[in-house]
């Protein structure tokens, strides 16, 4: 399935027209038209405000051979929260993070639910530890004394 069948098929399930999807993520309804019958894929940001709105994936918009819409928005939507509470490093390791875990279970016999219950116990253990360390090692701000107030011509 091309990019522009999925991006129907999303926009259906949602029960939107073109132009409210287009409303919604702030493009022309031929654009979303054009996108939709070409199956051309529309530039990074807009294609972020479609899977964002549409709640489907990127990755699922991106690759043809992808059929489960939903497939990683878990570890997608940690990424995301990593990088907006703790910037760039923080999207980056919790993106290190989930691909390090991953790869423990290359060729591996753990089920789908096992393997959902390890990552979201992963992702949650990442971000209490960054909180901590937040608050621990991030220096203080130093509360400088107030000046006495003094009564001039005393």
């Amino acid at each position: 399935m091309n990019i522009g069948e999925k991006l129907r098929n999303a926009r259906i399930a949602m029960n939107l027209s073109q132009v409210e999807l287009g409303e919604k993520v702030g493009i022309s309804e031929r654009s979303i038209y054009n996108y939709e019958q070409t199956g051309t894929y529309p530039k990074p940001l807009v294609m972020k405000k479609l899977a964002d709105t549409l709640n489907i994936t990127v990755s699922y918009l991106m690759d043809e051979a992808e059929t489960d819409s939903r497939k990683n928005m878990d570890q997608e939507l940690f990424i995301a929260n990593a990088k907006n509470e703790f910037g760039y490093k923080g999207a980056r390791e919790a993106s290190a993070l989930i691909d390090r875990a991953v790869a423990l279970f290359a060729g591996g016999e753990l089920d789908d639910a096992a393997k959902d219950i390890f990552f979201q116990s992963i992702m949650e253990v990442y971000l209490e530890s960054k909180a901590e360390a937040r608050e621990k090692f991030t220096p203080r701000r130093r509360v400088s004394p107030k000046p006495s107030s003094t009564a001039k011509g005393e």
